[in-house]
């Protein structure tokens, strides 16, 4: 009887000291958990520059047409020369202060066979007999950025300069993009020349038509150009998308 008594009491002490052994573990893994948490900061987001959303090659031809309403069809009417040569329709623009003055981009697939067809007398005679009367202007430009979100804006901007060095002039243009919101532009396409970033060519959504020219012409922008190691007089070319592809 004696020895039963014995091992029914350490048995009650066995399967206390088990508790108890249980109860401390569960306690050290809280306060660890807790002092874990607390001692790790949480850290904020990486700033990146979004990739391009929309074409990221593309092709631009500018240049004064006599009449669009006759000039559209046959520019469209030849749709199958272009693809023969990696070239897909993606908007033309009408000029704000010269509705024929056109600007046509062009979807790439490869800029060399692009360089194919615009290097060819048959279509400079093709943009002849569709009415082109000025000097024509092309561009093939890499997409650094390009939103295609939907905006109520219709009306653009086209700004085209030479700069000294990309990342010096990128910096800076990042700096004064609050100047360019309090102005109304929306940032919409940074991109450069494909091969050669000292030509820029970038594209904004505009607001306000007659604030965007005010920053256009101000001290403080010209000042902020120099300060970026912008090169020469920059293009302006304001327009109206007439139509998407």
């Amino acid at each position: 009887m004696k020895q039963f008594r014995f091992f029914a009491t350490v048995l009650v002490a066995t399967g206390m000291l088990y508790i108890s052994s249980c109860n401390s573990a569960e306690e050290k893994k809280v306060e660890t958990t807790d002092s874990d948490t607390t001692a790790v900061p949480s850290e904020a987001p990486a700033v990146t520059t979004p990739a391009p959303s929309g074409p990221k090659m593309v092709m631009t031809i500018r240049h004064k047409i006599a009449n669009y309403n006759k000039w559209l069809p046959f520019y469209e009417d030849h749709d199958s020369m272009r693809l023969a040569y990696g070239l897909h329709n993606y908007v033309i623009a009408r000029g704000v202060d010269d509705s024929n003055l056109v600007m046509v981009a062009l979807i790439m697939d490869d800029v060399n066979k692009a360089k194919e067809l615009t290097a060819t007398s048959g279509m400079k005679n093709q943009m002849k007999k569709a009415g082109v009367t000025g000097p024509t202007s092309i561009d093939y430009l890499e997409s650094v950025m390009n939103d295609t979100a939907a905006i109520q804006q219709t009306v653009r901007l086209m700004v085209k300069h030479k700069v000294k060095d990309w990342d010096s002039w990128k910096k800076s243009f990042d700096s004064n993009h609050q100047a360019r919101v309090e102005a109304g532009l929306t940032d919409r396409v940074i991109s450069h020349t494909i091969g050669d970033d000292h030509e820029v060519t970038l594209v904004f959504a505009v607001a306000d038509l007659e604030k965007a020219r005010n920053f256009a012409k101000s001290k403080e922008l010209k000042a902020k150009m120099a300060e970026a190691g912008v090169e020469g007089v920059p293009d302006f070319y304001y327009y109206t998308i007439a139509k998407r592809y």
